[in-house]
């Protein structure tokens, strides 16, 4: 995906200092006595970490936290995950993120991702919600040694259809960046900016959707799942498979008329996907089912 449209206009007025909030939190795991165990903590500010009991098995189930509530202009949270050798994780978020207007500066979300010989992470945050006149930097870093798998989704909903809510004015700007062994694997950079509701009706980005997700797995067998993915997908979307020297995966876009639509699509999709990384008993994380 890459850049669109223009910038967004937010009337210049005397700069009043607001409360901000920041967050930092760092997760470590190590693979012991056969399953996935906490090897180090630390949280500070607006960013906590929980780890729930599950029966996944030697997988880990870790969730993340933003206790303000959501994000606005001038908000900055920052996460590190460490994932030691031969271990698993999967990664999701307490709730949606919603990201509210931005009365100056822009929200600043940025993921760094460690994974060691052998370990396996699906990185699965729930939906992004965009604003009116909301502003939003992201960034994600993986680091994958040569046997390291990697599974990830990133939804976006720009305005909720079922509470009326309308997008005129944003700024929204992702950025992916996944290496193997130092080598460029895969790379991302998705901007939304200025008229959104212009933009969303463009035949070659959106042709007036308002909920969009891409899928990344990185595994050696991602060809194998094309086929199947694609049987699970509506007309507004599509699954293939990369293979390059620095590794294989399979990649899938989506887009939809609600958020409910892209879930119905996602859910099975990304549950098949972390199967295939984690274990037929992974499955989805709880959190994506209540």
């Amino acid at each position: 995906m890459g850049e669109m449209g223009g910038v967004l206009d937010i009337k210049t007025k005397p700069q009043v200092r607001m409360q901000r909030i920041r967050g930092a939190a760092r997760l470590s795991l190590a693979h012991l006595d056969g399953k996935t165990r906490l090897g180090r903590l630390y949280q500070e500010g607006a960013a906590k970490i929980r780890l729930p009991r599950t029966h996944n098995g030697a997988t880990l189930d870790a969730v993340l936290i933003n206790t303000s509530g959501g994000l606005t202009g001038g908000d900055d949270m920052r996460w590190s995950i460490d994932v030691g050798n031969g271990a698993s994780t999967v990664v999701t978020t307490q709730a949606c993120e919603k990201v509210y207007r931005a009365a100056s500066d822009t929200a600043r979300v940025g993921v760094d991702i460690n994974l060691h010989a052998g370990a396996v992470l699906s990185w699965l945050p729930q939906e992004t919600i965009l604003f009116d006149r909301s502003a939003l930097s992201r960034q994600l870093t993986v680091n994958l040694a040569p046997d390291a798998g990697l599974l990830v989704a990133e939804p976006l909903i720009i305005g909720r259809q079922a509470m009326g809510e309308t997008v005129r004015q944003a700024v929204f700007r992702d950025r992916w960046r996944i290496y193997r062994s130092d080598r460029l694997l895969h790379a991302e950079d998705t901007r939304l900016e200025g008229d959104i509701q212009a933009v969303l009706s463009r035949n070659t980005t959106a042709n007036n959707a308002i909920a969009l997700a891409t899928v990344v797995l990185v595994h050696r067998d991602a060809a194998d799942l094309v086929d199947p993915v694609r049987r699970m997908l509506g007309p507004d979307a599509g699954a293939s498979a990369v293979q390059s020297s620095a590794g294989n995966r399979l990649v899938v876009r989506m887009v939809a008329p609600s958020g409910f639509e892209l879930r119905r699509q996602l859910v099975p999709v990304i549950d098949l996907c972390n199967r295939k990384l984690t274990g037929a008993r992974q499955g989805l994380p709880k959190l994506w089912t209540i």
